[in-house]
């Protein structure tokens, strides 16, 4: 089985090369850590005397999931080097400024003889992984080496539960090497031993989400503040794919008839669009400003695009209406949780399914509202014009999210019962 999965990661990766190699060239995707997703551990990391807890998470929101988990392993665990892997360039950023670089790194194709060089350097007694990547090798190294293995905030989307199923008669032996699973819902727990996880080691722990604390505010949004003084009410669309961009030029539109200082700050999702977006707003003639040009000039009547990453969560604070993208179009959607923190009101399209228990919690609290894009303009300008309605549609949200904390706890208290039980027990594979 393992060589099979080896050789079509083999082909997968040589297929794909002329489509990597080009998108380095043209956006410089992909090469930021190339050595280190080659099997070469960065000396950064290297360290002597100390045995360590291996988090991997993928991309920006599974680094913001294991956040507060990652500072309490840290604190309970301090003869424990931490150290965090992700796959994704805004993903290293991101746990690099949370974490120090020098506790991260690029996760290595999954191939055996790289996968264990970091396993030699970093000796970890317990590897978490964050949400569903089940990676062969590193399962079958980590049972080699005796490394206890956690997938904790798991969830099995719609749309691969079927290719799940498909597979379970090999995945339920990969399954069975892990020793823990925390779902986020019954519905997750009920899906991982539907695909083969022992359900005796699976559990609903929560989201791990919904622990994560507001982050603190960088300059720009006190420099957005006195900005917009004399402006607004302000529209913060966040997390936007393409196909959507548009949609919200046209509700734009609409809002500005009825309150011309209306400001957008618009965010595309993934930074590679940033100059095609540039060019969209460009040709819309409305007017629009640059977060990487922009000087502090009050603005007002126009969109504020934030070519940048990792200020968006922090701009929400300033929205009096928040749309979350990847949801206008059939992308899955996005969080909402880094609005609900700042006790915004919340638009989302019709396309949820990667946050659907999320987004359906908040709607039958009433503490988000999904529109369909030919109702987009409506719903943001009734919203606009009722203050005691959108008020409290933001205060709902709020109070959505207190709800339902707890999940790092829980989460804490399984991982310290795995380290406590000592040598891993040997599960069959």
């Amino acid at each position: 089985m393992y060589l099979l999965y080896s050789a079509l990661l083999a082909a997968a990766l040589l297929l794909g090369s002329p489509y990597w190699i080009f998108e380095m060239l043209r956006h410089g995707k992909y090469r930021r850590g190339l050595s280190e997703r080659l099997g070469i551990v960065p000396q950064r990391i290297r360290f002597e005397g100390t045995r360590s807890i291996w988090v991997h998470a993928v991309s920006v929101g599974e680094v913001l999931a294991v956040s507060e988990l990652v500072l309490r392993l840290r604190a309970e665990y301090p003869e424990h080097r931490i150290l965090v892997s992700t796959t994704t360039d805004t993903g290293q950023k991101l746990a690099a400024a949370r974490f120090g670089a020098e506790n991260v790194f690029y996760f290595p194709f999954d191939f055996k003889f790289w996968v264990t060089r970091y396993f030699r350097a970093l000796r970890p007694e317990l590897i978490v992984v964050a949400e569903t990547e089940f990676w062969l090798n590193l399962l079958r190294v980590a049972r080699e080496s005796d490394a206890h293995v956690a997938i904790v905030n798991a969830r099995i989307s719609d749309r691969s539960l079927p290719g799940y199923r498909r597979w379970r008669p090999l995945l339920s032996r990969v399954l069975s090497s892990i020793d823990l699973f925390l779902a986020q819902t019954p519905e997750d727990a009920r899906r991982l031993a539907e695909i083969g996880a022992p359900k005796d080691r699976v559990f609903v722990g929560g989201n791990l989400k919904f622990d994560v604390p507001a982050s603190s505010s960088p300059k720009i949004v006190s420099q957005l503040r006195s900005a917009l003084e004399s402006s607004g009410p302000v529209l913060v669309c966040g997390s936007t794919v393409e196909g959507e961009e548009s949609l919200l030029l046209e509700a734009f539109r609409t809002v500005l008839a009825e309150h011309p200082s209306a400001v957008m700050l618009l965010a595309p999702r993934h930074p590679e669009r940033f100059p095609q977006v540039a060019d969209q707003l460009q040709q819309s003639k409305l007017k629009f400003w640059k977060r990487s040009t922009w000087t502090g000039e009050p603005l007002s009547g126009g969109l504020l695009l934030i070519d940048s990453i990792g200020e968006l969560a922090s701009l929400y604070s300033l929205a009096d209406v928040a749309f979350v993208g990847g949801s206008l179009v059939p992308r899955g959607g996005h969080s909402i949780l880094e609005p609900a923190q700042h006790g915004v009101p919340i638009l989302v399209g019709p396309h949820t399914e990667n946050f659907r228990d999320i987004v359906e919690l908040f709607r039958s609290q009433d503490a988000v509202r999904i529109v369909h894009p030919s109702d987009l303009d409506h719903v943001m300008v009734g919203l606009l014009k009722n203050d005691a309605d959108r008020r409290a549609l933001g205060r709902r949200a709020f109070e959505t999210l207190q709800s339902q904390r707890g999940a790092t706890q829980f989460t804490m208290e399984k991982l310290r019962t795995l380290l406590k039980s000592g040598v891993r027990e040997a599960h069959p594979a």
